[in-house]
């Protein structure tokens, strides 16, 4: 595991399915067979090495007769799943009243579909495997939530031209994540604008990033390279990404405009 903190869930849950196994008289052989997987993961999961899916751990609660103890552990094993840093920033978002983000080289992961996140997550290298890939969506797909969340937060994105062309995953999916933007530029609590390539004036071509403000009046600025993810707390350096944030949605296309523009590419595309 890469933090700590996942490492300690993963163990505790483990010890707990070892001892009701144990209480229950089941050797892993026995047990494995019983919800449907092998000796060596069960062995795995007991040890804090590997990450129980939901099914093993509904599966495990009904064969050793837990009552729902076991299956109750299937949010923190959830969270564990997810990368640190991306737990950090979901906590981030959940405690924002408004975010603006702005995406230069695709899709914002908060708008993302499912196989469009698939189809980015394969294409990197050094490649991740199918777990990692699967992690990893998984992860993206959870921090979507902060749009059904209650009181609603303001959320503003700002997507280059590009992204809405590049064909990530292939023009199917590609289709399916224009037909996506437009419904969620429908939702009265999001904003989106496209920043089309034959502007003059870009205030941000150095790369994507997001203003967070928080509930609690606090502001931090998140930015993403080529080998690192870095949380901007400085006032000083906020400031100046609040500043490029406002003028880059200035020069950009208006909301409706940016509507507009989507269907036209979708309409390209079809």
């Amino acid at each position: 595991m890469e933090d700590e903190e996942a490492a300690a869930v993963l163990k505790a849950v483990g010890r707990q399915i070892k001892v009701w196994r144990e209480a229950a008289g089941m050797r892993r052989p026995e047990f494995g067979a019983a919800i449907g997987y092998g000796e060596d993961m069960v062995a795995s999961v007991e040890r804090g090495r590997r990450i129980p899916k939901p099914e093993f751990l509904d599966n495990a609660d009904e064969v050793l007769g837990a009552g729902g103890k076991i299956s109750s552990m299937k949010r923190d094993v959830e969270e564990a799943r997810y990368p640190k840093n991306v737990r950090d920033l979901a906590k981030l978002e959940d405690q924002s009243g408004e975010l603006g983000a702005y995406a230069s080289h695709h899709v914002h992961g908060l708008l993302q579909t499912p196989e469009y996140a698939q189809a980015l997550y394969a294409m990197r290298r050094p490649a991740y495997t199918e777990e990692e890939i699967e992690r990893l969506v998984a992860a993206r797909m959870a921090r979507k939530t902060i749009f059904e969340r209650t009181p609603r937060p303001l959320l503003t994105f700002i997507q280059d031209e590009v992204t809405l062309r590049r064909p990530i995953g292939g023009r199917i999916v590609l289709r399916q994540q224009l037909e996506h933007l437009l419904e969620v530029s429908e939702l009265r609590h999001v904003e989106l604008q496209v920043m089309p390539t034959d502007r003059e004036d870009h205030a941000s071509l150095m790369g994507p990033f997001r203003v967070l403000k928080l509930r609690d009046g606090k502001t931090f600025g998140y930015s993403a390279g080529q080998l690192y993810e870095r949380l901007i707390t400085d006032p000083r350096e906020v400031q100046v990404l609040e500043m490029r944030y406002g003028m880059i949605r200035a020069q950009a296309l208006t909301p409706r405009e940016s509507r507009a523009f989507i269907e036209k590419v979708l309409g390209e595309e079809t």
